[in-house]
């Protein structure tokens, strides 16, 4: 097949993906998008919202319509290391054996990632970047596709760690999620308040996923689209020549290269769904606050004028 036909085809099946998906989640479509978006690109995405607003769902949803391996970790202050990656143990004839943690499947849902210590958040850092894990000097790569989708709720709330900048840069998308409006909450409490179940139906292979990876990673990005998400990531850091008056103002640090790589792989995923050969300006936009909202750290004059990430980054434009 020809990758102008793939690309086409890409285009169907993500369409189909996203009517799956709805069968169970009702509304928060940007949410799907940038979950969908993060995972054709190779990414990883990190969902912020108070508790109850079907992320966990949400997560379990698009694995099984992605026809995905899926393991849940629910992470709470006492869990180690171990109980995420593995661990070896003695067998009968005294030699050391691994036993695979649940890190070793194609979907890793971090389930309220903010609730453990920072120790233990770390641990995820290897295999996020390198898809790999070593344990007891002995390195192990996992299955692929692999993507940590993990879940956070707000760090005002009691009982919450802040995530580590490092681990932060690893998330491709940070997505928030809102309340669902009036008709949608109707919608969802009467879907799930009967007896009736709704299937899900697996829509791709592992294979097909990596399949479209590599494509996407294949589409042609001109040299003014790449400097112009180059410029967008130098505008948030308060020392640099390219930084607004806005910036210096209500900025502490800035997004790195990683986000600049993001914001252009995120950019092609973004062109590939909507049938586009190559990426725009508009492209880069259109995911630019999803890349960038979590790599930006305000200072104490924006949080006291109650200026957000979102307004910093849409004054980028």
């Amino acid at each position: 097949m020809s990758d102008v036909a793939a690309l086409e085809k890409l285009v169907q099946k993500q369409k189909l993906l996203k009517q799956e998906i709805a069968k169970i989640i009702v509304g928060q479509d940007e949410v799907v998008n940038q979950i969908v978006l993060s995972i054709f690109s190779g990414g990883h995405a990190l969902l912020i919202g108070v508790p109850g607003l079907a992320k966990t769902l949400m997560v379990n949803t698009i694995s099984q319509a992605l026809g995905l391996h899926f393991k849940r970790i629910q992470f709470t202050p006492d869990l180690m290391p171990s109980d995420i990656l593995g661990s070896e143990i003695l067998d009968e004839t005294r030699n050391f054996k691994f036993i695979k943690g649940p890190v070793f499947a194609n979907i890793i849902l971090a389930d309220e990632i903010n609730r453990t210590p920072p120790k233990t958040q770390a641990a995820l850092l290897e295999a996020m970047q390198e898809k790999s894990v070593t344990v007891a000097g002995h390195h192990y790569k996992l299955e692929l596709p692999f993507f940590v989708l993990a879940t956070q709720n707000p760090i005002e709330q009691e009982g919450t760690y802040p995530l580590p900048e490092a681990q932060l840069d690893r998330f491709m998308f940070a997505v928030k999620l809102e309340y669902p409006s009036f008709e949608e909450e109707v919608q969802v409490v009467k879907s799930t308040t009967t007896e009736q179940k709704v299937e899900v139906l697996p829509l791709f292979t592992a294979e097909e996923i990596i399949e479209y990876q590599n494509l996407i990673r294949k589409i042609p990005v001109t040299d003014h689209v790449i400097e112009y998400a180059v410029s967008l990531v130098a505008k948030t850091r308060p020392t640099n020549p390219l930084a607004t008056d806005f910036v210096k103002s209500y900025l502490d640090w800035g997004a790195g290269p990683r986000a600049s790589q993001s914001l252009i792989l995120a950019a092609k995923a973004h062109a590939a769904m909507n049938g586009k050969y190559s990426p725009d300006i508009e492209d880069v936009r259109a995911v630019a606050i999803g890349v960038l909202r979590h790599r930006i750290v305000k200072n104490y004059r924006a949080d006291a004028e109650g200026i957000t990430e979102e307004t910093i980054i849409e004054n980028l434009f």
